[in-house]
């Protein structure tokens, strides 16, 4: 993807963690070996803040196939994603219909080496993770207890450990606008209040404070 300059990430190592540390759903994308097309598979994460992300797929998820061919995959986040339009973009005295719309968003692609897993213990330890990372604040009973109620289903599922080996990200919001088109952005992000809005108004001013 491109990134120009003032859409990359100000803090390199901290920025994507944030990230996908905020939003724990994305796309794996695994290329396999001689496909038309890779396998693109829409899931839920457990990441450790550092370099490794861990979930579970049902064992007739085409993915399998895929990484054993090529362990080398992406998995990519992206959140927020807002529209702009024209009359926030429009620069102060011109027709605020003639102004150029946008995107707003951030997301972090990140390269990995997949480790495919049937051990019991590791796919249980995954479902563990997964739960304290999705639900920190509900109950629900640890899939390390040995008198699980589900052990049919842990059957039925495979776990998968990506290492992130690179990371590519982009924090588009406005980096190269004025501060008086940036000042617009914000009014409208604060008067529209859309799902994302309050998010992508967040990372506005964070990384580009209109004066």
């Amino acid at each position: 993807m491109l990134i120009r300059p003032h859409d990359a990430p100000i803090e390199p190592d901290r920025e994507w963690r944030d990230l996908v540390g905020r939003h724990r759903f994305g796309h794996l994308i695994a290329p396999g070996a001689g496909r038309d097309l890779p396998v693109v598979v829409p899931t839920h994460i457990h990441f450790d803040g550092a370099t490794t992300i861990r979930l579970h797929l049902a064992k007739p998820n085409p993915v399998w196939a895929a990484l054993t061919e090529n362990p080398r995959c992406m998995f990519v986040v992206t959140a927020p994603f807002t529209y702009v339009p024209t009359s926030w973009e429009a620069p102060p005295g011109t027709a605020p219909e003639w102004g150029i719309p946008t995107s707003h968003y951030a997301t972090a692609q990140l390269e990995c080496t997949a480790r495919i897993t049937d051990d019991s213990y590791d796919i249980r330890r995954t479902l563990a993770d997964q739960l304290a990372t999705m639900q920190p604040e509900e109950p629900f009973g640890s899939p390390l207890d040995p008198d699980v109620p589900y052990t049919a289903e842990l059957r039925q599922i495979r776990g998968l450990e990506l290492t992130v080996e690179a990371v590519r990200a982009k924090f588009k919001f406005d980096g190269s606008e004025t501060d008086d088109v940036r000042r617009q952005v914000v009014d409208g992000y604060q008067r529209r209040d859309l799902p994302g809005d309050a998010e992508a108004l967040d990372h506005l001013i964070r990384r580009h404070p209109p004066t």
